[in-house]
């Protein structure tokens, strides 16, 4: 239970597109609910359109997707 609360106030804190400010609860969220591309968790989220244009969000981005499709 403490791992996962921890987990959750992490995903909340942690940027994955620090160019927006969106976390990764966000990115999660989007992938949970068919998200499965980064052009897909991009239109959800509002990710990638920033001033580097997802060149530093795309790779961690992308690692979520695989980590999801993964374990699911």
């Amino acid at each position: 239970m403490e791992n996962n609360l921890n987990e959750q106030i992490l995903d909340k804190l942690t940027k994955v597109c620090t160019c927006k400010a969106i976390p990764r609860s966000k990115i999660k969220d989007a992938i949970k609910v068919g998200a499965h591309t980064v052009e897909e968790v991009s239109k959800a989220t509002g990710a990638c359109i920033g001033g580097c244009r997802g060149y530093r969000c795309t790779p961690k981005i992308q690692q979520l997707i695989d980590e999801h499709l993964k374990n699911n």
